[in-house]
């Protein structure tokens, strides 16, 4: 037999538990097709030789935002500020640079309070600052935006008559003027007069995106919303995605969630819809698994509540340090109960942005109940985040059978803000790792990009030792996770969470040849978050190697 590709490395960590370890893998139409002695007499086109190099299995991001990450990389980087006043030097410098672009958004991303003890800009210095050119700084949990006055006159946020939209909020002072923070759904106000973003911005972004994905080994990703609500970009954002993968900028595999917004009310046959003959989906009847194996339909993506970081998830206790203040959920919850029974008897699997754990709630109700009444759908119904769980709400989706995504990504960087927002009574509830998997659940490692880096050896790193940046272990040591079970969220997990392990996620005869390169074993190294990514491959070809080092005399 004649491979395509023979690879050899010091150790290949299959994560198929037949055949755990190999020295040497074969690859024939972009799948492997043997290892070690069963690859005795064949012959290669290729060879590549890693050496004492550890090869695993590409990493999946069950749940991130591409597009948005991608189309932020042009945008002015807020994250380096430390303190207002530094902030504001960096929106003074952007707008000089601007100076000869009339017209054109001061656009900024990655802005988080905590840089700034706790404080968002004054809307006054910012109007100073930028005048009449509007103006949309993106908080870094996605679900808040600071702007200026001239962009609330062009909204109409500033007009006698104006109401917030359900789901959201232009915040006031107590005099009512508006803040300059725009909550939640309420961005939509300022994003439509964005959108929709043509199709060549979001191809170079997922072209932006994609090649980076590759740097940090990602071979597959899950993008969390597209095509309507605040987190889409276009109608058609299904069609830049096949642009970008004709054109080769789609570095990595793609499974693409539609917004419930982006639905329609679907009549057909009676019999159809479980017997309904009415229900939610996209034109033609398409549903989740439709595509192929570079590009397909996931399930659909469900806001459900706010964020964390903004004190905005809906919670059963209030949150520290917030009086009276226990988040809320984006719409009514019978109007969650109807709109996502419609896409689900359509067909549709369901992931439900749930953080707090009043949301998590009835994301529970909603789903169990479906699942009894009609069954499972094509991938696995899921529950986005989980972010502050009761013991009892881990029994319940184990007992379901619902997948969850919460972050590892998140501890490092934004640990030390949930802790402090929840308190030491709940501090245990957040993002779980150990006890979610000691009860039975199906556990897939994300990043929610940009939310976090999609730096999937350093989110390794914190499932392992969930360390913050102050140095607290979030929810104690006995949310740990090893090495090994680090290694499955971001592989065997999340392909099983995505419904796509029958092809991905173990390095397994038959499956695609997706795989990384890594300096040492992330099950023996001292520090996973040093490890080298020294190549990556897509279907047995090459998406990404690093650059050589230059000589120096």
């Amino acid at each position: 037999m004649r491979l395509d590709l023979l690879v050899r490395a010091g150790t290949i960590l299959t994560l198929d538990e037949d055949r755990p370890t190999a020295r040497a893998m074969g690859i024939i139409g972009g799948r492997v097709v043997g290892f070690d002695e069963e690859l005795d007499g064949c012959t290669a086109d290729r060879l590549e030789d890693f050496g004492d190099a550890t090869i695993t299995p590409g990493f999946i991001d069950a749940h991130c935002h591409t597009t948005w990450w991608g189309l932020g990389l042009s945008g002015l980087d807020l994250s380096p500020a430390r303190g207002l006043e530094e902030l504001y030097a960096l929106l003074e410098a952007e707008m000089l640079r601007l100076e000869q672009q009339p017209g054109v958004w001061l656009n900024g991303t990655g802005f988080n309070h905590k840089n700034h003890g706790g404080l968002f800009p004054d809307i006054k210095r910012l109007d100073a600052i930028t005048g009449g050119r509007p103006l949309y700084l993106r908080h870094v949990s996605g679900h808040a935006s600071i702007t200026n006055t001239a962009t609330l006159a062009l909204a109409g946020a500033l007009q006698p008559h104006f109401t917030d939209p359900v789901g959201g909020a232009v915040v006031r002072d107590a005099n009512g003027a508006p803040t300059g923070l725009v909550e939640e759904a309420a961005q939509g106000i300022i994003q439509k007069m964005l959108l929709p973003y043509s199709l060549e911005q979001i191809v170079s972004a997922l072209d932006a995106a994609t090649a980076r994905y590759a740097a940090e080994g990602i071979t597959s990703f899950t993008e969390a919303g597209v095509g309507g609500g605040w987190i889409g970009h276009s109608p058609v954002e299904v069609t830049a995605y096949q642009l970008a993968l004709a054109a080769g900028k789609l570095r990595a595999r793609a499974q693409l969630m539609p917004t419930l917004d982006a639905l329609e009310v679907q009549s057909s046959h009676a019999a159809d819809a479980h017997g309904t003959g009415t229900g939610r989906g996209l034109d033609l009847g398409i549903v989740a698994g439709f595509g192929n194996e570079h590009l397909s339909l996931g399930p659909v993506k469900v806001f459900m509540d706010g964020s964390l970081l903004g004190a905005t998830a809906a919670v059963t206790e209030d949150y520290c340090g917030h009086q009276h203040n226990t988040g809320y959920l984006l719409d009514d919850p019978q109007e969650y109960r109807e709109r996502v029974a419609g896409a689900y008897r359509s067909g549709w699997p369901v992931a439900l942005h749930a953080i707090g754990d009043a949301a998590i709630d009835l994301a529970i109700e909603i789903i169990s109940e479906l699942q009894l009444k009609h069954g499972p759908n094509a991938l696995p119904n899921r529950i986005e985040h989980f972010g502050i769980a009761r013991p009892d709400q881990v029994t319940s989706v184990a007992k379901h059978g619902i997948a969850v995504t919460p972050q590892a990504s998140f501890i490092g960087p934004l640990g030390d803000q949930f802790a402090a927002l929840v308190g030491p009574e709940r501090e245990g509830w957040l993002y779980r790792g150990q006890s979610l998997l000691e009860a039975g659940v199906l556990v897939a490692g994300s990043s929610d990009l940009p939310v976090a880096d999609n730096n999937v050896r350093r989110a390794m790193a914190s499932a392992v030792d969930r360390l913050t940046e102050k140095g607290k272990v979030l929810g104690g040591a006995a949310e740990c996770l090893s090495p090994l079970e680090a290694l499955r969220l971001y592989t065997v997990n999340a392909a099983k969470a995505t419904g796509q392990f029958t092809d991905r996620g173990s390095l397994t005869r038959g499956k695609l040849a997706d795989f990384v390169i890594l300096s040492e074993s992330p099950l023996t190294t001292s520090d996973i978050s040093a490890l080298t990514i020294l190549g990556t491959f897509v279907g047995g070809k090459q998406s990404y190697a690093p650059l050589p080092v230059a000589a120096t005399a």
